[in-house]
């Protein structure tokens, strides 16, 4: 699948409303010494009082993510799964869970707390999961060498999907149902899911987030997580106090706060830290600016004879033949057995 639109634009409503609450509950799901370095990785909660009591009982399970158009943190998918019986009850009707981008941050970090907060039914009927996809591993991926074939991100999206839903199940949880909010085409996704997971009705759709309680549930673990992973790749420029003026807001190209504090936080050779998207056109574009940074290119050199210093790295012969592995060549041509 092609990627289109990564650099979501906003207007100043949404803006506000990607913007993480002052008090993010630091959920579980985050690994502050892997985010500081960069790295991907993976949280499952608990398996749930009703579904480990009942191991047969067929679930529900929504997957949804937060962060795909950011020019700064991680994407996080997530996951959250419970009781077929429980899914309208608990979720709608009791906790009002709805998309997390109509809800303030602030309700977001409250209904992620209740989550993870025991002796209550969230907690024991619900579970849940988070991949958090690192701003540098996802320019890594879409930075790859042509040869290797561009990691695009939709391409690292889908397999985020199917790597929680396959770890779900491994964990023994009865999923019936899959509700997902859709990477491109829905049909072709639902194809695709189908057949890794045959024995699952699985819907697909666009504004899932919006139209099943479950996937509801999965855009406020994400985005609440997401939250607080910024809160967390924030502290490395954190003043004496641990405060910051104005701070980097959404972490979206469009927003004013953003774009300002990445101009004003630039080093001119390296940018900025692993919390931003280099493949972005935002931070290429200041890079690449006159006066904002530094553009090198490397020449290729050529000796006294008129030969480069990069053909002694090819891998064939001067009549065209190829002459062995890169290692062999490096040390030079085979002696013929002649010479002794």
């Amino acid at each position: 699948m092609e990627d289109i639109d990564y650099e979501t634009q906003l207007d100043s409503q949404d803006v506000k409303l990607e913007e993480p609450a002052k008090d993010v509950f630091i959920a579980p799901s985050i690994d502050e010494n892997a985010i500081f370095s960069g790295a991907s990785y993976t949280h499952h909660s608990p398996i749930p009082d009703a579904i480990a009591n009942d191991i047969s009982a067929p679930c529900v399970l929504g997957v949804d993510e937060a962060g795909r158009g950011p020019v700064l943190g991680p994407m996080v998918y997530g996951v959250l799964y419970l009781p077929l019986p429980q899914h309208e009850s608990i979720l709608k009707t009791k906790y009002h869970f709805m998309d997390s981008k109509v809800l303030t941050p602030a309700t977001r970090s409250s209904l992620m707390e209740s989550l993870c907060t025991k002796d209550n039914d969230l907690y024991s009927n619900c579970g849940w999961a988070t991949r958090v996809i690192s701003a540098r591993d996802i320019s890594s991926g879409m930075l790859q060498p042509a040869g290797r074939g561009t990691y695009n991100l939709n391409a690292q999206a889908m397999d985020a999907t199917i790597d929680l839903i396959k770890e779900t199940f491994a964990r023994g949880v009865n999923i019936q149902e899959i509700y997902i909010d859709t990477i491109g085409s829905p049909k072709v996704y639902q194809t695709k899911l189908e057949r890794i997971f045959p024995t699952t009705k699985i819907t697909v759709a666009k504004k899932a987030d919006s139209l099943y309680p479950c996937v509801s549930a999965a855009s406020v673990v994400a985005k609440t997580t997401r939250d607080a992973a910024l809160k967390v790749c924030y502290k490395s420029y954190a003043g004496v106090d641990g405060q910051v003026a104005e701070g980097w807001g959404s972490g979206y190209p469009s927003d004013g706060k953003c774009t300002s504090w990445l101009r004003e936080n630039m080093d001119p050779v390296f940018g900025w830290g692993s919390e931003c998207r280099f493949s972005w056109g935002t931070a290429k574009d200041m890079l690449e600016a006159k006066g904002k940074g530094v553009k090198i290119d490397w020449p290729e050199e050529e000796d006294a004879e008129g030969m480069k210093v990069t053909d002694f790295f090819s891998a064939s012969g001067q009549d065209g033949q190829e002459e062995g592995s890169e290692l062999a060549n490096w040390f030079g041509r085979p002696a013929p057995e002649a010479v002794f």
